[in-house]
């Protein structure tokens, strides 16, 4: 019963995701997935992006964040993608496969960036998840504590952090932890988002000076 319950309910996903006007969408103009379109709502309301920035993107593969950031920003910007999953190539994108929690891996970011600040940290990452909220939210809300904590190593005085989250327990707190080291925090649910999931996405701008 039990796997005849798990092979409908893998029918049915695909159905959805195949009905999906934003899937359509993407597969129509050739971008890699339609997570794009969330980046773009985000960008239309918020002006992430501006010609000649630094950004780097976290939780990066297939890659359509990156490849929409590139564009932005221009022959002059620079994006550093990352992702434990491999990533086919994209023009002005430099690509670091691995789990930005290694150490390692975040000084390879650092690396290729000559430890020079960034403008835009911008983080797609999400838990394995399970379907079960009192399990995956804990773990995404652990997730989205090392990148606030990575976006104050390097990130630049006035700069802006997008992060994916799931709203659920601990998602309060964690936004007042944001508030604190940003002056400009916003909650966004793009229109391309779907309406039966959980994610959203924190805007924090104008990144506060550190003091000691």
């Amino acid at each position: 019963m039990l796997i005849y319950e798990k092979k409908n309910k893998s029918k049915c996903w695909i159905h959805r995701h195949l009905s999906d006007k934003y899937v359509k969408l993407s597969y129509q103009k050739g971008f890699r997935s339609r997570s794009i379109f969330k980046l773009k709502d985000i960008n239309n309301s918020d002006k992430l992006f501006t010609s000649g920035m630094t950004v780097v993107d976290l939780g990066s593969a297939p890659g359509s964040w990156s490849e929409y950031a590139a564009k932005k920003i221009g022959k002059y910007g620079k994006v550093v993608a990352c992702d434990v999953l491999p990533m086919l190539p994209i023009k002005n994108v430099h690509f670091i496969q691995g789990d930005v929690r290694d150490e390692i891996v975040l000084y390879k970011i650092l690396n290729y960036l000559e430890y020079k600040s960034v403008n835009v940290l911008m983080s797609d990452m999400a838990p394995n998840i399970s379907g079960y909220s009192a399990i995956d939210i804990p773990k995404f809300i652990l997730l989205c504590e090392l990148v606030l904590n990575i976006s104050n190593i390097i990130l630049i005085e006035g700069g802006t952090l997008l992060i994916k989250l799931f709203q659920g327990e601990g998602f309060e707190e964690y936004l007042k932890k944001v508030c604190t080291l940003f002056s400009s925090v916003h909650v966004r649910k793009p229109n391309s988002s779907r309406s039966n999931s959980k994610e959203i996405f924190i805007v924090a701008a104008k990144k506060k000076k550190i003091t000691s």
